[in-house]
């Protein structure tokens, strides 16, 4: 497979499963937390990056929620 359809970090995830199969069904900043904290350390060797990656969206999302109740 290609690097552009199928990059090697994208089925190394022990449960065999795709990220992309899961996070399709979510929003885009759920969605993205999701891939990173999925993928942490994988595509990067740095897996605190990865995770405060997914920390940021997690706030925007939440921000997000947070105007929609005002």
């Amino acid at each position: 497979m290609s690097k552009v359809n199928h990059p090697k970090h994208y089925g190394q995830h022990p449960s065999g499963i795709e990220c992309i199969d899961i996070v399709e069904h979510y929003d885009f900043n759920l969605g993205n937390a999701i891939k990173y904290i999925w993928r942490a350390g994988l595509k990067s060797s740095d897996p605190i990056e990865d995770l405060e990656k997914a920390v940021w969206y997690l706030k925007r999302e939440l921000s997000r929620l947070s105007e929609e109740v005002l």
